[in-house]
């Protein structure tokens, strides 16, 4: 069970002695944390567990948050990454912004640094007063998301994304706070009995809700534009712009620590027939297919589809930063053929990729009966004309990480 920080233990922390006593922490804990425990006890005495669940959790966050600063458990595990959060600023430049649901601070250290005006709020005392400490000089008060304290402002919200069970949710109403209640704050619809109702009217601010990359946009009609964040090849959510922010229906934001930033919109060109297998098959980011806008990554780069329903394009030279295979041979798919294909090829280790087909690569990996010295990816995809193999060349990371240009 995760640790119960207090107040008191927020202004320790924050002190010159916790911070000193949280760097020695961490470095304990690198060598044994069984032995990190005993000589913090007889150190510190009961400063000994905030101070440990304190390097532990910086240690959990590294890369993701500053260095250093305070965090809870659960404002550990639901943190924006700074680079998501540096976008979402970017695109609030100039503006009065209220974050709603500041937590510790996350998404204020990068909004601070483009907003006109900023105000943070949240309930939690605790997060609030660790806030005071990784952002100092931020405005921050403790209010409930559902009752702003602001008018005419950005309302940012990043929800809780998990039931009291722990287990993930994708119910607007299960969000904590709910979706439809943000809405409902930020003016985009009124109450009317038991029901909510969406109806055009003036309202009070303008809303952008960080949510779960596997929520319907059916289920939230006031977001005008759904955007669909990865980093590093990894989708890290969905956010819900409001009318009055929106710039297009759907987007795709591709950020990477390794290179250029770039993304594409439904407004883009969509003429992105299907066709046989090119020289290489693409498997494009997470955050284009899950923003449904493959034909328009595909247009963009000159790529066709193998299959009208399936994500995977094809080309004769790949695009920039995405993971794409080289095909050397392609088939109808069996299990046998695949199996002699690969022994045919010498090859003894295979990545198996699949879409559309009911297929576990790890239990197909050992009917193989791979022998040899060479490696090969195999994607197996379900096309309107049967079960499809292609064998290709071992890929381990993206072609390249450099931009996307158009």
């Amino acid at each position: 069970m995760a640790y119960a920080f207090t107040p008191d233990d927020v202004a320790y922390l924050a002190s010159s002695a916790g911070r000193e006593a949280v760097l020695r922490a961490s470095e304990l804990v690198g060598d044994d944390r069984l032995r990190a425990v005993t000589v913090l006890r007889e150190r510190l005495g009961d400063r000994a567990a905030p101070v440990l669940e304190t390097a532990l959790l910086q240690a959990r966050v590294r890369r993701r948050v500053p260095d250093g600063w305070l965090l809870t458990a659960d404002a550990a595990e639901q943190a924006t990454a700074a680079p998501v959060a540096a976008h979402r600023a970017s695109r609030l430049a100039g503006r009065d912004v209220h974050d709603v649901t500041c937590s510790v601070g996350a998404e204020l250290d990068a909004l601070r640094h483009t907003a006109s005006r900023l105000v943070g709020s949240d309930l939690d005392p605790v997060r609030l007063a660790m806030a005071r400490v990784n952002v100092p000089g931020v405005p921050l008060v403790r209010a409930d998301a559902l009752a702003p304290v602001t008018r005419g402002t950005v309302l940012v919200a990043d929800p809780a994304r998990r039931t009291a069970s722990g287990r993930r949710t994708w119910r607007p109403a299960d969000f904590v706070p709910p979706l439809d209640g943000l809405a409902e704050a930020a003016g985009m619809c009124q109450r009317r009995g038991a029901a909510d109702v969406e109806r055009p009217y003036r309202h009070a601010h303008e809303l952008v809700v960080s949510t779960a990359p596997g929520l319907d946009p059916a289920l939230v009609p006031w977001a005008t534009e759904v955007e669909l964040v990865s980093l590093d090849g990894r989708v890290r959510e969905a956010a819900l712009w409001s009318a009055g922010l929106a710039t297009t229906r759907r987007r795709a934001t591709v950020l990477s620590t390794r290179g250029p930033d770039w993304e594409v919109t439904d407004a883009e060109d969509d003429d992105c027939p299907v066709g046989p297998a090119g020289e290489w098959i693409v498997d494009p980011d997470g955050a284009v297919v899950r923003a449904g806008l493959v034909r328009q990554y595909g247009a963009r780069h000159g790529l066709w589809r193998v299959d009208e329903h399936l994500a995977y394009l094809t080309g004769d030279a790949p695009p920039p930063g995405i993971r794409a295979f080289r095909v050397l041979e392609h088939g109808r798919y069996s299990e046998k053929t695949l199996r002699t294909t690969l022994r045919r090829r010498g090859v003894g280790r295979v990545e198996i990729l699949v879409r559309g087909l009911d297929i576990d690569p790890n239990a197909l990996r050992p009917r193989l009966k791979l022998a040899g010295s060479q490696e090969a990816t195999v994607v197996l995809a379900r096309l309107e004309t049967g079960p499809e193999a292609y064998v290709c060349e071992a890929v381990s990371d993206r072609v390249s990480a450099t931009s996307d240009p158009r």
